[in-house]
């Protein structure tokens, strides 16, 4: 599929340019060319096709869904973590859909299980992994994440963290016979694809800055040089990512190459696919809005909760895929 985008790549920069095969300008560029067209077609397809899946859940059908289920709530976590896959979400929604799933009887730990599940198992994450990666990492990765989120919102729900979360919330009404839109196939079709140019137009900066980091160490970092550093042999490798992570601030889209790029330079899956979800699963910005409806002890449980979950899934990948 993406052979005559190498080819058109390989003749821009060695013909039409006429840089040096084997020189690291020439192999840096190639790489840029290439997995800048490969991705955003990628993208393309698969935020669109995705996009009109998940016009059937919009966040008050959400809330209806799991607010039905708290008479049950392991099958409530285990629901959350699923619909956190498909609900559209973004760190400027957290503090909204906490307090209507707050205000609609939503246990505390389930509200947790979808607000770890939503941002870290990224739908156009999964897309991308299965492209450049295959089918296995992109399995591996979508299990882990939903494991993550729900041990997570179990053990949050368990120490009954409800007085940690700010009075207002509780106090906040929110109606409950909101009416949920029912548009026809025609118009979700026209809405995902107006949707997909909208993002692609947020995104492509992000996409561009990633794919050009692993450019960089494309053409001047050979392959298997940062194995020392963050190979499997480190016993601190994805510690030492998940921090490092933890402060970017990114998406799916731009992380994605460099994580392509990390396991060519040596660095292990797990450690690359750590680094990953610390970045999109625990973004400061999403921290920042979350601040606002939970107070510091509890926001520094659900930090450290997430982070341990992901740390300990970077090394249980790397111990499976050895």
């Amino acid at each position: 599929m993406f052979t005559p985008i190498q080819i058109f790549a390989d003749f821009l920069i060695y013909n039409v340019f006429g840089i040096s095969k084997e020189s690291k300008l020439g192999s840096a560029l190639d790489f840029f060319v290439f997995d800048t067209i490969k991705i955003f077609i990628l993208l393309l397809i698969i935020i669109y096709v995705i996009t009109f899946i998940r016009s059937f859940f919009p966040p008050e059908k959400t809330r209806k869904i799991l607010a039905k289920s708290k008479g049950s709530t392991f099958i409530g976590h285990i629901l959350a973590a699923l619909l956190g896959i498909v609900t559209p979400f973004c760190s400027c929604s957290a503090v909204p859909l906490f307090i209507g799933f707050v205000e609609a009887g939503v246990p505390l730990g389930v509200t947790f299980s979808f607000l770890i599940a939503a941002p870290m198992v990224n739908e156009v994450a999964l897309g991308l992994l299965y492209g450049l990666f295959g089918l296995k990492i992109a399995l591996i990765y979508v299990l882990s994440g939903e494991i993550i989120a729900l041990v997570s919102g179990i053990i949050i729900g368990k120490l009954k963290m409800e007085k940690h979360v700010e009075g207002y919330v509780y106090e906040t009404q929110m109606s409950s016979d909101l009416e949920i839109p029912d548009p026809t196939i025609k118009e979700r079709l026209i809405d995902s694809w107006v949707f997909t140019k909208d993002l692609i137009k947020k995104i492509w900066i992000y996409v561009i800055i990633g794919v050009a980091i692993g450019g960089f160490i494309h053409g001047w970092i050979p392959a298997g040089a940062l194995a020392k550093y963050a190979g499997k042999n480190n016993p601190f490798a994805v510690f030492v990512a998940v921090l490092i992570g933890i402060p970017l601030y990114s998406n799916a889209a731009g992380v994605i190459p460099l994580v392509s790029e990390l396991t060519r330079a040596g660095v292990s899956m797990g450690t690359s696919l750590a680094f990953m979800m610390a970045v999109t699963g625990l973004s400061l910005p999403e921290a920042i809005l979350l601040r606002r409806v939970l107070k510091p002890k509890l926001l520094a449980l659900f930090f450290g909760v997430v982070g341990l979950g992901i740390v300990f899934t970077g090394y249980l990948f790397n111990f499976i895929m050895a």
